[in-house]
């Protein structure tokens, strides 16, 4: 009998990914408690400062979650006064979502954390491998967002996200 204790997904790739998912978010979620938050609510301050004020609809595109529940999270965060919303004028039934002042220093104080985790996340980890980890993950994601049929966004390879076209080996490479 072995008496190691070892999980039988061990050599699994999904085994390893969720535990380094698992330990990331409690980690970050450990952080955002500091700045008083949970774990979710920094997606919306994070897509808000990013992309500046939005629909609903747009947020939870975003978020990759149902409308009812990106309108949850905007609630409690209207309630601690981090967001804001406003009817569309002209039609009442378009509720914009945007930061307040606060919630602008809450989403820049969610970016150092994220910058933080992620540091820690990849300690001894150069660049190549920084990347190229990255660009599998993206990959290993677009692949079952297919399977699945959830949107492909999102997952643009790090030359369309810098703005660059990849070279020839480097495509090969992985293709």
């Amino acid at each position: 009998m072995d008496t190691d204790n070892k999980h039988p997904g061990i050599k699994s790739v999904g085994w390893a990914l969720v535990q380094a998912s698992r330990l990331h978010r409690s980690r970050t979620g450990d952080k955002l408690s500091e700045l008083g938050l949970f774990a979710g609510q920094e997606q919306v301050l994070q897509a808000l400062g990013n992309s500046g004020p939005m629909t609903m609809g747009e947020l939870a595109a975003i978020l990759r979650v149902r409308p009812p529940t990106a309108s949850k999270t905007v609630s409690r965060l209207s309630a601690l006064k981090l967001v804001e919303r406003h009817t569309e004028p002209g039609d009442a039934r378009v509720v914009r979502v945007k930061l307040t002042k606060e919630g602008k220093r809450k989403a820049a104080a969610i970016d150092a954390l994220w910058e933080e985790v992620e540091g820690e996340l990849l300690q001894g980890f150069d660049n190549k491998d920084r990347k190229r980890l990255r660009k599998l993950l993206r990959r290993a994601a677009k692949n079952l967002a297919g399977i699945t049929g959830a949107d492909q966004t999102g997952f643009e390879t790090d030359d369309e996200v810098d703005g660059l076209e990849a070279s020839e080996p480097e495509l090969a490479a992985t293709a």
